[in-house]
């Protein structure tokens, strides 16, 4: 997908970034899990830089995926917008302890579940137009599907569910999406990103 207004290496550089971030914060979660704070709170954190990142990155290339699908690509990149807003959102919630990790989880996963929305939108029209290599696309559409399950985490959050003992099985099954913005989503950042710099 062509850069349009912006460089190859500009979009390669954001693209690697955002992936970079995002793998810090996977790390970050394991450290919690094993060590404990301050792990989980710097976890947090990148986990909303991330989501800016991706709303960057969305910017960056809306001009190159306009220009191949006019009418799919503004409604890809609000998904991306509001996306990362939601996530940033839940990371402030979490960070400043307003609630608890777990709707603040819920307003992460729902967020990166509409990044994910601009990733499907986007690798579609690099698929059909044939300007990315084929498995960055696939390997693109795959996790933004599964990033897109996390839309189900959407009851949670209008019902300010804050234990996951409290919330119905299929908010709790939004979780799932965390494979596609944890590890599958940082891989096809950094996928890009190293493509577009080779050029």
């Amino acid at each position: 997908m062509s850069a349009s207004s912006f460089s190859s290496h500009t979009i390669g550089w954001m693209a690697i970034a955002a992936g970079a971030l995002s793998l810090a914060g996977l790390v970050f979660i394991i450290l919690f899990y094993t060590v404990g704070q301050p792990f989980g709170t710097l976890n947090d954190l990148c986990i909303g830089l991330a989501a800016i990142l991706s709303a960057v990155l969305a910017w960056l290339m809306y001009p190159g995926h306009h220009a191949q699908s006019p009418h799919l690509s503004p409604l890809a990149l609000v998904a991306a917008l509001v996306g990362a807003l939601v996530v940033a959102v839940g990371s402030v919630l979490v960070v400043s302890g307003v609630t608890g990790w777990f709707l603040a989880g819920l307003y992460m996963t729902a967020g990166n579940a509409l990044i994910g929305l601009w990733l499907i939108g986007l690798s579609y029209s690099a698929r059909q137009s044939g300007s990315w290599p084929h498995g960055l696309a696939v390997f693109g559409l795959v996790a933004g599907v599964i990033m897109a399950v996390g839309l189900v985490a959407v009851p949670g959050i209008l019902g300010g569910v804050d234990a996951q003992a409290a919330a119905p099985w299929y908010v709790n099954a939004g979780y799932a999406g965390g494979l596609g913005w944890l590890i599958l989503y940082p891989i096809w950042c950094i996928w890009l990103g190293r493509i577009l710099l080779l050029k």
